[in-house]
């Protein structure tokens, strides 16, 4: 872009999830932390480390500002709010009408290479996962689904969709995970050169 000209945003990344979410109003790094953990963790997720930087491409780009609030024995907390020109940014992204689906998995990457690991390895891994979907599943519950108006129509979608993955994802490890063990022998040994 020219200078003096405002950046375009055009894709949905942290920077525009951050803005999105200061149209609730204004908010710390950590609540939007916290709001990324509890609302966007099963699809979206973002740390501290890619969270405060956005936040400060946002500020110097002036598509948000900020107010320091003093504390007591501990920094500044710097409490953000959206502009005007981020409410543009933000509606233009919204615009887009070919956002990407992707998934990475680090979980799925590993069981690529499951004829490499032993059969305790497998188990251990796909129990713990189901505990996760648990978990997972225990707070989507918990999100509200009442169909009233405190809940956007969007945030509702988007938690049923999270809740009918988890639910699919769990049905298919307990009903496929035998797969990975039996003839796993046989390829181990093929694949170490045995």
């Amino acid at each position: 872009y020219m200078a003096g000209e405002r950046p375009r945003t055009t894709k949905m990344d942290v920077k525009t999830v951050c803005l999105g979410m200061l149209t609730d109003g204004p908010a710390s790094g950590y609540d939007m932390k916290k709001n990324f953990e509890s609302s966007f963790g099963h699809f979206f997720p973002a740390g501290y480390g890619s969270i405060y930087p956005a936040l400060a491409t946002l500020a110097r780009n002036g598509l948000v500002e900020f107010e320091e609030v003093p504390q007591e024995g501990r920094p500044d907390r710097k409490v953000y709010s959206i502009t005007e020109a981020g409410r543009e940014s933000l509606m233009e992204s919204l615009g887009n009408p070919d956002p990407t689906h992707k998934i990475r998995s680090e979980f799925l990457a590993t069981l690529w290479f499951a004829h490499l690991m032993t059969d305790e390895q497998i188990d251990k891994l796909i129990d713990r996962k189901l505990l996760d979907i648990e978990g997972f599943m225990k707070l989507i519950d918990e999100f509200p689904d009442c169909g009233c108006d405190s809940v956007p129509k969007g945030a509702q979608f988007v938690a049923g969709f999270g809740r009918h993955m988890a639910g699919q994802f769990r049905e298919y490890v307990e009903k496929n995970r035998a797969m990975l063990v039996d003839g796993k022998a046989q390829t181990r040994k093929a694949a170490v050169g045995q």
